[in-house]
């Protein structure tokens, strides 16, 4: 991932930089002394994901963007000697509102969170750009046709710990968020039967924090939710 930062009107790009290994994005532009306002663009640029930020400087009472430290390592003593592979993940998910609620997905027990909710959405696959990675991503999990708005975040997660194959993984995530709203909602279908999505429904607002959702979605949609469109 390439991420691209620029500044109000006519000031230009102040920063570019490749986004590698286990590097949070957030915390690049903030030891530089900037903080991200809006998210104006993700696009597929010669094989890459080009994300562009417009950003700020930060001042001395500006608060550092919250840094999600992932899960507990996971290589103790019994796997002195196991190899641990790294693997950067660049997904694509989406808020989805409707004027039935908002569109969860359950996971499945191909993952290593059977049971958890997310947002529907997935990796982006070679060729194509965020959005359109989301777009198949919802049609996959919940056979919703979905509008996008506008990106709401991009999260960094950096953790050690056991793919669902049994590989140790050093893993960094990297997810786009996008809001999104579904103007014709039908009943929620998983497309993708025996994929990594178990479960897709329609959920009533006030009811949404009864589910168990990751911390990092829950932390999404605590800011997010209420700015999405329904129709």
């Amino acid at each position: 991932m390439i991420v691209t930062a620029v500044g109000m009107p006519g000031s230009g790009v102040i920063h570019t930089f490749s986004v590698g290994h286990g590097v949070n994005p957030h915390e690049v532009l903030w030891s530089q002394g900037y903080v991200i306002r809006d998210y104006l663009s993700a696009e597929l640029v010669d094989d890459d994901i080009c994300v562009t930020v417009h950003i700020s400087k930060r001042h001395r009472h500006t608060r550092m963007p919250f840094v999600r430290r992932g899960v507990p390592d996971l290589t103790t003593d019994r796997h002195a000697g196991e190899a641990v592979h790294p693997y950067q993940r660049v997904s694509a998910c989406a808020v989805v509102r409707s004027a039935r609620g908002m569109l969860g997905t359950e996971c499945s027990e191909e993952t290593s969170v059977p049971g958890l909710w997310t947002l529907p959405g997935g990796g982006i696959e070679p060729g194509e750009s965020p959005a359109q990675a989301v777009l198949r991503e919802v049609m996959e999990e919940s056979a919703q046709h979905v509008r996008l708005n506008r990106i709401l975040e991009l999260q960094s997660d950096h953790w050690i710990g056991r793919a669902p194959s049994g590989k140790l993984e050093d893993f960094h995530a990297l997810r786009i968020i996008y809001s999104a709203t579904a103007p014709d909602p039908t009943d929620p279908i998983v497309l993708d039967v025996g994929g990594t999505t178990r479960l897709a429904r329609w959920v009533p607002l006030p009811q949404w924090r009864r589910l168990s959702w990751g911390s990092a979605t829950r932390s999404c949609l605590e800011r997010h939710l209420g700015d999405v469109p329904s129709q």
